[in-house]
C-alpha cells in the first residue's frame, strides 16, 4: 500500500507538501499541487481519514437532520445534499428528528458528538432548544426548508423555496376559473412554510376580490391522515368549497382519499391543486396541477452555504430563497394551453425579491 512518503518521492516534493495538498492546510503552487495529485493517482494512495482529521480538526462529514425522510420532497432534498457533499469530498450522517423539538436537539447533539464539521437541519415548529444547543457549542448550521426568523435572533444561514407567492398563484388561477369558495388544507402550525403559505392564500383571495372565510382554512397538520380529516370537515360545512388547495404532497394524498370516500370527482365536482409536485402527480387522472419546489437545489445550496460558513466563519448570515414553478395539468378544471405542462398567466406583480444567489 502506497504511503505519503511514496507520493512525495514520486512527485519530487517533501512529505510536508504532500500533507498540505491532501489536508488543504496551506496553499500550494498549482503545478506542484498537480504533481502531487498525479502521484496520488498513479500510486493509488488513499489518505488516512482519521489522521487527516487530527491534522485539520475536521472530519469532512456533514450531519443532516430532516423529518419524514420517506416524504418524496425530503428524499429529493436528501439527494441534493448527498450529491453536493460528495462532490466536495464530504460524507453524510443522517438523522430523523421526527418533528419533535426535544428529539431534534438530541439528534443534533448526537451528530455533533460524532464530530461532524457542521449540520443541516429542517427545524421543527419550536427550534428554541436546538438553537440554544447550536449557539452554546458553536456548531456551524444551515436551516433548510422551514426557516427560522421572527423571535429567534440567530447567526445561521438558511435556504428554502418561495412559499407565499406560489400559493397566491394557485388561488388566483382558481379564481380566474370562476371559483369563489376556495379551501386550503394547511400544514403544521408553527412552521414557517405553513405561515407563509397561509399568507399567500390570503393574499391571493385579496387580489381576486374574495373575502377570507376562516371556515375554508383547515389544519391538515402536514400529513395524509390529518389532511383526510380536514377535507372531510371542509366538505361537511354548510357552504363547502368548490376548489381545494393542499399545502404539501402528503396532504394531497389525504385529500384525494377523502374525496374518493365522499364520491366527489376531480375536477368535475371539485377542483384540486397542490403545493408540492411529485414524480407520479402526472399519473393521476386527472393530472394534478401543482407548485413544484426546487428540492434538489435547496439541498445542494444548503451544502454550499455550510461549506462557505466553514471557510469564512465571520461572514454575515444569509437567507436564500429559491423560486418555484407552476405545473399546469388538469385537476384545476382547465387544460394547459401549450402541452401537458405550462404556466398560467402571471399575476400582475413579481414574486418577492428574497433570493440571495450562492456561487
Amino acid at each position: 500500500m502506497a504511503t505519503m512518503v511514496d507520493v512525495a518521492r514520486r512527485a519530487g516534493v517533501s512529505v510536508a507538501t504532500v500533507s498540505h495538498v491532501v489536508n488543504e492546510t496551506r496553499r500550494v503552487r498549482p503545478a506542484t499541487r498537480q504533481a502531487v495529485l498525479d502521484a496520488i493517482d498513479d500510486l493509488g494512495y488513499t489518505p488516512n481519514t482519521l489522521a487527516r482529521s487530527l491534522v485539520t480538526a475536521r472530519t469532512r462529514s456533514i450531519g443532516l437532520a430532516v423529518s419524514a425522510i420517506s416524504n418524496p420532497y425530503f428524499t429529493e432534498i436528501l439527494q441534493g445534499v448527498e450529491a453536493s457533499a460528495l462532490e466536495h469530498g464530504y460524507s453524510l450522517l443522517i438523522a430523523d428528528p421526527h418533528d419533535d423539538p426535544d428529539h431534534e436537539r438530541k439528534v443534533v447533539q448526537l451528530l455533533h458528538e460524532r464530530r461532524v464539521d457542521g449540520v443541516i437541519v429542517a427545524p421543527s415548529a419550536d427550534p428554541t432548544e436546538l438553537i440554544g444547543y447550536l449557539t452554546r457549542h458553536g456548531v456551524p448550521c444551515v436551516f433548510l426548508d422551514r426557516l427560522v426568523g421572527d423571535g429567534h435572533n440567530h447567526p445561521y444561514d438558511q435556504v428554502g423555496a418561495e412559499n407565499a407567492f406560489p400559493l397566491e398563484q394557485l388561488v388566483r388561477h382558481l379564481a380566474e376559473l370562476g371559483h369563489r369558495r376556495i379551501g386550503l388544507v394547511a400544514g403544521q402550525p408553527g412552521l414557517s412554510t405553513t405561515a407563509e403559505r397561509i399568507d399567500g392564500y390570503r393574499s391571493g383571495l385579496h387580489h381576486s376580490g374574495l373575502p377570507f372565510d376562516p371556515g375554508l382554512l383547515a389544519d391538515g397538520h402536514s400529513e395524509a391522515r390529518g389532511a383526510e380529516d380536514a377535507t372531510h370537515r371542509l366538505l361537511a360545512s354548510a357552504e363547502p368549497p368548490t376548489a381545494i388547495i393542499t399545502a404539501n404532497n402528503a396532504m394531497t394524498i389525504g385529500a384525494l382519499r377523502a374525496l374518493r370516500a365522499a364520491g366527489r370527482a376531480v375536477p368535475g365536482d371539485l377542483a384540486l391543486v397542490c403545493f408540492d409536485d411529485f414524480s407520479w402527480a402526472d399519473v393521476f387522472s386527472p393530472g394534478l396541477t401543482a407548485i413544484a419546489q426546487p428540492s434538489r437545489e435547496i439541498g445542494s445550496t444548503a451544502v454550499r452555504l455550510l461549506l462557505d460558513r466553514l471557510e469564512r466563519p465571520e461572514r454575515p448570515p444569509r437567507t436564500v430563497r429559491l423560486p418555484c414553478a407552476f405545473v399546469h395539468r388538469t385537476s384545476c378544471g382547465c387544460a394547459p394551453e401549450s402541452g401537458p405542462e405550462s404556466a398560467p398567466p402571471s399575476p400582475d406583480r413579481p414574486p418577492p425579491s428574497g433570493k440571495d444567489p450562492v456561487s
